[in-house]
């Protein structure tokens, strides 16, 4: 029996932004393999169909930061080098994850999947002039 999980997504201040189902083999998860899971899913998504662009819990890092998003490419983003990049995100707050009312705080707390357990990936925006 697999455990599924519906996460949404949300930028501070306005409406949620999108959503993404994952499924486990098992109830109980940790941080670290939420985000790996997600992480995995998006890239191999985008992996197959080759959309004009990556909408993904992070941006590949050296084609956002010379072209800005990256537009339809031959070559596949790794989902390792992604996976990486979102824990470094995660533990200096760029998006905080919530399990239900509850922040998770470190990539080793453990997740208890049961029916109607909410998740949101919260994506901090700066401050203007802060």
């Amino acid at each position: 029996m697999t455990a599924t999980l519906t996460i949404r997504d949300e930028l501070t201040g306005r409406e949620p932004t999108g959503s993404l189902v994952l499924e486990f083999l098992t109830e109980r998860i940790t941080v670290r393999e939420l985000i790996r899971s997600r992480v995995y899913q998006e890239v191999q998504d985008y992996n197959t169909a080759r959309p004009a662009e990556f909408r993904g819990l992070v941006q590949p890092e050296t084609e956002a930061a010379l072209n800005g998003p990256p537009v339809r490419r031959s070559r596949e983003i790794d989902w390792k080098k992604q996976f990486d990049v979102a824990l470094a995100a995660f533990e200096r707050r760029g998006f905080l994850i919530l399990v239900g009312d509850r922040q998770m705080q470190s990539l080793d707390e453990e997740i208890v999947i049961a029916p109607g357990t909410q998740v949101t990936f919260l994506r901090l925006t700066p401050l203007v002039g802060g």
